[in-house]
């Protein structure tokens, strides 16, 4: 019997048509951020524009800094071209583990992934290139270079968020925990990577990021199930 004149039948094809266009929106977990907030052009001010006094003072302060920068600087900028929330170790202590954190992992790389996505609809919308770029003099090899815009920066959006909930997590150890949140965006600086005012900007975002996620209950339950998992790990070691 062909399927329009079986009405139970024709039921059941739309029911899996349905499922077929539903089911990975349902194995979805919900966003920590809604869609577009925060909205880093609403909030952020423009950066230098081209030829602009501004800009030129921008980039003197890039190539100073840039001189200025020491071997160490510059290793621990490599070390943090991919960084996650475990860079952060030295300053939580030796029980801090992606191994051992299996909850933590997943929750912070989450929150970094969302955090990425909010700092790239800033760089789309501004283009900012990137000082080697105005100055090629600056920097290494091409190989090493970044082909994504500069303002905001994304090192300094995800440290600066990564570093406030971890300080929240452990604030007996917050002033190490920032320090090397604010370093982490500062090293982009020292290898030219990015401007002082792309930094402070990624510091402001990053703020109103942590906003927006501690606003969403979803983010609030998660955030207490990797205290739960941090607090016995660390009872542990």
């Amino acid at each position: 019997m062909p399927i329009g004149k079986n009405p139970r039948r024709l039921c059941f094809f739309v029911f899996l048509g349905w499922l077929a266009l539903v089911a990975p929106l349902l194995a979805q977990e919900p966003r920590y951020l809604a869609a577009g907030r925060p909205d880093p052009v609403a909030l952020l001010a423009p950066p230098p524009l081209p030829g602009s006094a501004e800009q030129a003072a921008d980039l003197a302060s890039t190539i100073a800094v840039y001189k200025a920068r020491t071997p160490q600087d510059e290793a621990a900028a490599h070390a943090e071209k991919k960084f996650s929330i475990f860079t952060f170790a030295p300053a939580v202590g030796t029980f801090f583990q992606s191994g051992k954190l299996p909850k933590t992992t997943a929750f912070f790389e989450r929150v970094s992934a969302e955090t990425e996505a909010v700092t790239t609809v800033g760089k789309e919308f501004w283009k900012r290139p990137r000082p080697y770029v105005v100055e090629p003099s600056l920097g290494a090899g091409g190989a090493e270079m970044e082909k994504s815009f500069s303002y905001p920066s994304g090192h300094s959006t995800r440290a600066t968020v990564l570093a406030l909930l971890l300080a929240e997590l452990f604030p007996e150890k917050q002033e190490g925990i920032l320090a090397i949140g604010r370093n982490i965006g500062w090293h982009r600086v020292q290898t030219a990577r990015h401007y002082p005012a792309d930094i402070y900007a990624g510091r402001s975002l990053g703020q109103a990021i942590v906003r927006e996620l501690k606003a969403n209950p979803a983010f609030v339950s998660a955030f207490a199930e990797v205290k739960a998992e941090l607090q016995a790990a660390q009872r542990a070691d």
